[in-house]
């Protein structure tokens, strides 16, 4: 309960800052990667075409001619007309990870220097490549991400659970975190300098691992740069209809993180303060077990509550105050089952957790 109100407390601290200015405002590619027409897949793309900034231009990138997506940014072209966008369709295979193989394939069309990996399902606010630029430009920063917010497309109750899971749970663990010196990187948004790029093995030192965001922080690292996060809060497309496919999504975050901080991720079993509570009520059914079970259920609501009030005016699923405690029951259970084997699903492709790096070296 206490981290979870220290979680509220740095989304404040955040929130409040005083966002920095960008000293110029030099022009930028954003490469985006494709894969379909997902739910809220053009209204994330128009977003993106809507950004209020001088000189930038959008790469889209998929690997067959007959993607679904290629008729969706086709429309918003013509929406859009002045905004300067290239089309890449090239099957090439570059290793396992076929969204950094994208990004590969993509790369030779960027015209700029300043390069922005975005994700399909990100929507972003008319001023979110200033807030970018004004990230990257502090001295001894290599590489810019973003927090964001879970977006759920239905109001299915898969779908909001799994975009209070964001919104409720990944912003404050990941400012959280960074209150405890860590500078991860992450994926949403990877904003960087060609140069740097190039410095630390380019985009294949990436095609093979399925943690690019994370190996990729760790590379900027490396070099001795900083990892920081804009002050801008984009939401990302949460599509999940059933709980089989919540269930299959964040097992594959969850096996991703415990190859990577196996001793961290089991130790994270403690935050779920709702199943413990509840396993304690199951225990022992009385009624001081049913009290605390409710303190932590209502301590759980006001922290989610407190949190959709800071993010008030960006795009987010609020909190499902009756649906909490499943969310926890489902955390928990897939924190434990995640465990039981590698196999991680990705967009049809079976790959295997227990092969990415545990450094950048």
């Amino acid at each position: 309960m206490l981290q979870a109100i220290a979680g509220v407390w740095f989304v404040w601290r955040f929130v409040r800052a005083r966002a920095p200015v960008p000293a110029s405002r030099p022009a930028v590619t954003i490469l985006k990667p494709l894969h379909g027409d997902e739910a809220g897949l053009e209204a994330a793309l128009a977003s993106n075409f809507a950004i209020a900034y001088p000189d930038f231009q959008i790469v889209f990138g998929v690997q067959k001619p007959d993607d679904a997506a290629l008729a969706v940014v086709a429309g918003l072209r013509a929406r859009f007309p002045r905004v300067d966008i290239a089309v890449v369709v090239d099957a090439t295979f570059h290793g396992k990870n076929r969204k950094i193989g994208n990004l590969i394939n993509m790369l030779p069309e960027a015209k700029h220097d300043i390069l922005v990996i975005s994700d399909a399902d990100v929507h972003v606010a008319p001023d979110y490549l200033d807030h970018v630029v004004a990230a990257l430009h502090a001295p001894g920063v290599g590489l810019a991400t973003t927090l964001y917010t879970g977006l759920a497309t239905s109001d299915s109750v898969a779908g909001r659970l799994a975009a209070t899971s964001i919104s409720h749970g990944f912003i404050p663990g990941v400012l959280t975190s960074r209150a405890m010196g860590n500078q991860d990187c992450l994926g949403a948004t990877m904003a960087l300098r060609r140069e740097t790029l190039a410095a630390l093995g380019g985009l294949p030192a990436l095609a093979d691992h399925i943690a690019d965001d994370y190996l990729l922080g760790a590379k900027v690292r490396a070099l001795g740069l900083d990892v920081a996060v804009a002050h801008t809060i984009p939401a990302t497309s949460v599509t999940e209809t059933t709980l089989a496919d919540v269930w299959r999504h964040e097992m594959r975050w969850a096996r991703t993180i415990r190859a990577l901080v196996p001793v961290q991720f089991g130790l994270s079993l403690l935050q779920f303060e709702m199943a413990w509570a509840l396993l304690a009520f199951c225990l022992n059914p009385d009624a001081e077990s049913a009290v605390m079970f409710g303190l932590v259920w209502a301590a759980a609501a006001l922290c989610g509550i407190a949190i959709d009030a800071l993010l008030r005016g960006r795009q987010a699923t609020r909190v499902p105050v009756l649906l909490l405690p499943l969310r926890d029951l489902l955390s928990f259970a897939i924190t434990v089952a995640s465990y039981t084997s590698n196999r991680v699903d990705w967009r049809g492709e079976t790959l295997h957790a227990a092969a990415l790096p545990q450094r950048a070296g």
